[in-house]
């Protein structure tokens, strides 16, 4: 067939029809064996006590850089008991990689990066298709002082230090069973589908955040801001930027408890059609009366998703809410349901935990 349309042109229309389906079909592939089964092909070790040799590292990075770019098939790296200090990065050309430590209390990444938010994060993960079981990611800068640089800065409208623990990027991200500890800012939820089961998450402001397609299912959240700040000042458990009313993504929050010291706010706006969602959750009295906040949103309060359903616990008394939280029917929370709103493609059901 003849081409009538100038090359340059006829290139832009094909980008953009591609841009169109990868807004909406997931792209990240399947990985594999050698059988092309969804298990694990090869297994490495870390051990930080051990000698290194074939297959055994000192450290997680190591054992993360011996693994080749663009491998498409899941490849164990097994983490032995240990407190191991170092920032810890799974770049883009790296996927299919299953990281299992001992136990969230036994395994331990730690590092006390501050200042910039792109720079800070002990864990950094790019790729799609990354497992990541019984690890705690944790930020050790100092609480007491990245509670003071908070107020400090807000005081006096200046920058705060970030210290994050993790940041996660790719889509098909999953993790279980994993702790992860900061102050503020700790766990970047940035973009991608994301599944967190049993998890210990632990922060004082803005500890959850991004714009991540998320379910946070039977996870212990523990706020920390009446440790660390003066009585009155409350914090913000998520800060979900979704932008538009088209994009897919949100955090729901299924099970598990919202406790600590101090008072919280579930969530305030990063974007201008925020939304989040708590499930049947045990809200302790830490959870303020108000419960949300627009912040720089104020006037767009009807374009959030701000919502609880069959809540229980102190905290989750609704009589002194804003008044524009949602109240989502029977049939608006199929949409959140795991099936609908991150596992349309079953990838969940082919990861290597077996």
């Amino acid at each position: 067939m003849q081409l009538l349309l100038p090359p340059s042109i006829f290139i832009l229309i094909i980008l953009q029809l591609l841009t169109t389906v990868n807004a909406t079909v997931p792209t990240a592939i399947d990985c594999r064996n050698g059988n092309g089964a969804s298990k694990v092909a090869h297994t490495i070790t870390v051990n930080k006590s051990g000698k290194p040799g074939p297959g055994i590292f000192n450290t997680v990075q190591a054992a993360i850089d011996s693994i080749p770019p663009n491998n498409d098939q899941w490849v164990k790296v097994v983490i032995f008991p240990g407190i191991y200090k170092e920032k810890v990065r799974i770049p883009l050309e790296k996927q299919c990689i299953f990281l299992e430590g001992e136990g969230r209390h036994v395994t331990t990444i730690t590092c006390d990066g501050h200042g910039q938010t792109d720079e800070s994060a002990t864990f950094t993960s790019y790729p799609d298709n990354v497992v990541v079981k019984g690890i705690t990611f944790e930020n050790s800068y100092d609480k007491q002082e990245a509670a003071r640089d908070l107020f400090q800065a807000e005081m006096a409208a200046g920058d705060v230090k970030r210290a994050l623990a993790a940041r996660i990027y790719g889509d098909k991200s999953s993790f279980y069973e994993c702790g992860f500890v900061g102050f503020q800012d700790t766990l970047w939820d940035v973009s991608g589908r994301h599944y967190f089961k049993n998890c210990y998450i632990e922060g004082g402001v803005d500890f959850i955040w991004g714009n991540g397609q998320s379910i946070y299912q039977d996870c212990m959240i523990n706020v920390t801001i009446g440790a660390f700040l003066p009585q009155g000042y409350k914090g913000y458990i998520t800060a979900q930027g979704r932008e538009s009313s088209d994009e897919p993504t949100g955090f729901l929050f299924r099970r598990g408890r919202v406790f600590g010291s101090g008072q919280t706010l579930l969530g305030r706006a990063y974007g201008p059609y925020s939304r989040v969602i708590f499930q049947n959750t045990i809200l302790d009295g830490v959870v303020a009366p108000e419960g949300w906040f627009a912040w720089n949103y104020q006037g767009k309060e009807d374009q959030f998703t701000y919502a609880e359903v069959d809540c229980g616990g102190p905290g989750s008394n609704t009589t002194e809410r804003v008044k524009w939280m949602k109240k989502l029917r029977p049939e608006d929370l199929n949409l959140f349901s795991t099936a609908s709103f991150i596992n349309q493609d079953r990838w969940l059901n082919r990861l290597p935990l077996r």
